[in-house]
């Protein structure tokens, strides 16, 4: 009495019910509430059958971990077509990723809030797939420089940080567009574009943003607020 019934199936079918149950529990109730019993039971195995395919609560959730890291990186890669020009490669592997993130909702909570949260060994996991996301962007943004022949004044230091900036601008995007009724992919995807790659746009033309200097005049004699000067390429730093 109470035990769970299982049909006879192949055993990576078997395993991926399983993954399909621990991501959607971890997802809904965090890595701490989530438990065995809970898995085994929405899919449909006993918890023993649990742990001899996946050993132990650690070893489900990386595994979870890493499942939904390559679906995501693997939805970007093929959202993106290599022969268009760099920032439509972006903005379609924006879609790609507001989009699977969008439909796979636990699988984000998983990545973006569990792994990061609950030790070393799950964070490092969420990391190299993140790290595999800001080199491609990287990429893309070496070839927008070269494009707009703007490779020698944008050394790589300054090309990694734009990169890192625009990967977490999409992870924070991503999160509330979930939360938010009614955001499209296309519409994270440009509103995104409109925040970074409008800016990058003035860069690659040479005309960086810079501080407006203070007004020696002092604040009280300051006329209206004027829009910062850009620096123009060449001038003078």
């Amino acid at each position: 009495m109470g035990a769970v019934k299982t049909k006879r199936m192949p055993r990576a079918v078997r395993e991926q019910q399983m993954l399909d149950a621990a991501v959607r529990t971890f997802g809904q109730r965090g890595y701490m509430a989530a438990s065995m019993d809970e898995i085994a039971e929405l899919a449909g195995v006993s918890k023993p059958l649990v742990y001899l395919y996946l050993n132990s609560k650690d070893d489900l959730f990386t595994a979870c971990i890493r499942r939904e890291a390559a679906a995501l990186t693997e939805a970007v890669r093929t959202g993106v077509q290599r022969d268009l020009p760099a920032d439509r490669q972006l903005w379609d592997g924006l879609q790609a990723f507001f989009a699977h993130t969008a439909e796979h909702p636990d699988g984000w909570s998983v990545l973006h809030l569990q792994a990061r949260t609950h030790g070393e060994r799950f964070a490092s996991e969420v990391a190299a797939m993140r790290t595999e996301i800001v080199e491609f962007v990287t990429q893309l943004i070496v070839v927008a420089a070269r494009e707009a022949r703007r490779d020698p004044d944008l050394p790589e230091r300054e090309v990694a940080g734009l990169a890192e900036a625009l990967v977490g601008a999409a992870e924070s995007l991503a999160a509330w567009a979930n939360v938010t009724p009614g955001v499209t992919a296309r519409e994270a995807a440009t509103t995104l574009m409109n925040f970074a790659w409008a800016g990058l746009g003035n860069l690659m033309d040479g005309h960086p943003w810079v501080p407006t200097p203070p007004d020696p005049a002092g604040p009280a004699d300051a006329g209206p607020h004027t829009a910062p000067q850009r620096r123009r390429a060449g001038a003078s730093r």
